[in-house]
């Protein structure tokens, strides 16, 4: 008898959610299918990749990537270069100097130079904090404020701050807004109720459920991705069927593998291709486990995973 294979698609799907606007928006989410099956039916809106750059412009950078900017002497400079990258579908720009306890800059120098990333590029943004809870209850919400019009994706609201963040990216300012969780299904949902109770639409709500670079702890965050995927498509649960981003570059770029010097530890190769196969690592995994958009560092990375998803979906 001729084998008849199974199809693996599901009656619900993935919320579809737009970030940008113009030819350039980006629509992520919308499958119903597992992660990559596209043998199984057709993935309208494939993964997308970003690329990152921070508010300290190449002063933290590592100088694999100091490279790529050369010639740039502002962030918005970084950012015009960012966009002519191979596989760039939006760019993030991220308010890490905002923490208190680090270099502990004003929300008014970062909102500043936000609204210059944004007269910058015609690309979807994704503004993330400073991942301290307080300075970005305020940080964020001048944020949305700043890029109001631009359908920007503000990465994140938190359960300490859902209301503040919330309330003005999603109600507010017509932002989409991204709901940090820590790595656990039961976490993710409770956010996502506590959001739509607040007003927030459902189609306008992405989840970042937490990372980790591969090789520390990473079975978690694949164990976590997956039991949302498979909740929200087998069981229907509406609560978990917001699309995942996931912020991959910082993250792996604060790990040894990637940034030890060759000369320290020479057995271990070369420090730059060490930080992109890292980086190119983590996304793959992250993709094939229900993430439907990444955030990347290195325009190789960014290069590498974009023709990845070319070919598998």
């Amino acid at each position: 008898m001729p084998f008849t294979a199974k199809s693996g698609k599901f009656n619900a799907s993935i919320n579809t959610v737009t970030v940008g606007t113009g030819d350039k928006a980006i629509k992520i989410g919308g499958e119903n299918v597992l992660p990559l099956y596209s043998f199984d039916a057709a993935i309208e809106n494939a993964p997308k990749v970003g690329i990152e750059i921070t508010d300290f412009g190449m002063e933290n950078e590592p100088e694999c990537v100091k490279k790529y900017y050369e010639g740039c002497t502002t962030v918005a400079d970084m950012v015009k270069k960012a966009a002519t990258f191979e596989g760039v579908d939006f760019i993030s720009f991220r308010m890490e100097g905002g923490d208190p306890n680090g270099a502990n800059k004003s929300t008014e120098e970062l909102v500043a130079m936000l609204k210059e990333v944004a007269e910058a590029t015609d690309l979807p943004l994704v503004v993330c904090g400073s991942k301290n809870v307080e300075k970005d209850s305020e940080l964020l919400v001048k944020a949305a404020e700043a890029v109001q019009g631009k359908n920007a994706l503000i990465l994140a609201a938190k359960e300490e701050n859902y209301k503040a963040v919330g309330a003005a990216a999603g109600l507010a300012y017509n932002q989409v807004v991204g709901a940090e969780s820590s790595v656990d299904i039961n976490l993710a949902k409770q956010l996502n109720v506590l959001m739509t109770q607040l007003g927030v639409n459902a189609g306008s709500v992405v989840m970042n459920v937490g990372t980790a670079a591969a090789g520390y702890g990473y079975e978690y965050v694949a164990s976590t991705m997956q039991r949302i995927k498979a909740a929200a498509l087998s069981q229907n649960d509406a609560q978990l069927q917001m699309p995942i981003i996931t912020p991959v570059a910082s993250e792996v770029w604060g790990t040894k593998e990637a940034t030890q010097a060759e000369a320290d530890t020479p057995e271990w190769g070369d420090q730059e291709k060490r930080g992109i196969d890292m980086e190119v690592e983590t996304a793959a995994a992250d993709l094939a486990c229900g993430s439907n958009a990444v955030i990347l560092k290195h325009p190789v990375s960014v290069a590498t995973i974009s023709k990845l998803i070319k070919e598998l979906v």
